[in-house]
């Protein structure tokens, strides 16, 4: 074993042991105001001081140019300008991001610290703080009583370098009247999730979040129950996010697995930690296939292949 395969187990012993405590670890920053906000640790490759931004021709808007950092040129995000928020002070930390598959840099007023907080303590917000709108996907308290809430970086990222278009996909036509049933906290990936599955002429229900998902799939494996037949016969797949309030895709997953009644249903995890680490982690939790955020047509053919190799099972 080569020292970048050590390297890469190391990392997984460390997530597998946060998230098997379905917990996560926040860097928090703020904007040039007084609000603090948080992205999972596991998105972050690095933090720098601001280096100078080089402004390009017909960029995005939001996009306030790019940087040449290690090697690679980087384009790089103004997160209050996206988010519609006005800084009391200019940027002065540069946070390099990974996930979906994308390297990108955000600017930040300052950085603070990273903390760990329980998935049980961090939940949806229940009216969208002014500006930010959908932007934010998650509020915890600190112990000090401060609120962070957490980005949907994944929907600013949209919002700013365009989304993907859903491919005309081919209809499972042999699904058997068997459902899909996915969990996500990201209304974006929610949406994008829909054009899939509708695209596959596929019946779905759906959650927000991992408790949710967990207490729905456990109503329709009682229902199964009672009706005397396999849930299998119903329920066709589980599409699961990694990142979700109040417990996560990972311990979800565990859980699923380790319920004789959701025996036969694959498990999909679905998620924009796309690192090698985080694929090893779903491998280690029992998902029978991990893709990475957002990708349709690779959703679509994992899907449309685990839902054609079970009905034939």
């Amino acid at each position: 074993m080569g020292s970048s395969d050590y390297r890469l187990m190391s990392m997984v012993d460390e997530r597998t042991r946060l998230a098997g405590s379905n917990r996560m670890e926040l860097l928090l920053f703020t904007l040039g105001g007084s609000e603090t906000f948080g992205i999972n640790v596991f998105k972050v490759r690095e933090v720098c001081e601001l280096i100078p931004v080089t402004e390009t021709p017909n960029m995005p808007l939001g996009v306030a140019g790019i940087v040449s950092l290690r090697g690679a040129i980087l384009p790089v995000i103004n997160l209050a300008a996206s988010l519609g928020f006005h800084a009391d002070h200019p940027p002065g930390k540069l946070i390099v991001t990974e996930f979906s598959g994308r390297t990108q840099g955000f600017l930040v007023g300052d950085v603070d610290r990273i903390v760990r907080v329980d998935w049980e303590a961090v939940r949806a917000p229940q009216s969208m703080l002014a500006g930010a709108g959908s932007r934010i996907t998650a509020l915890t308290e600190l112990p000090d009583g401060r609120l962070v809430s957490i980005l949907d970086v994944e929907q600013v990222l949209a919002e700013v370098m365009g989304e993907d278009p859903v491919p005309v996909l081919e209809p499972i036509a042999d699904a058997g009247g068997r459902t899909v049933f996915f969990a996500d906290d990201s209304a974006l990936a929610r949406k994008k999730i829909v054009q899939v599955l509708d695209g596959l002429h596929l019946a779905f229900q759906q959650a927000h979040n991992g408790r949710e998902a967990l207490d729905k799939l456990q109503a329709l494996a009682g229902q199964a129950e009672a009706a005397g037949r396999p849930l299998r016969e119903t329920l066709g797949l589980v599409l699961v996010d990694a990142e979700m309030p109040e417990m996560d895709g990972y311990v979800l997953t565990r859980s699923l697995k380790a319920d004789a009644r959701f025996a036969g249903i694959p498990v999909v995890m679905h998620s924009s930690l796309s690192s090698a680490a985080n694929v090893k982690l779903g491998e280690q939790v029992g998902v029978d296939a991990y893709v990475a955020k957002f990708k349709p047509e690779e959703l679509g053919r994992t899907i449309a292949r685990m839902m054609r190799a079970e009905s034939h099972a």
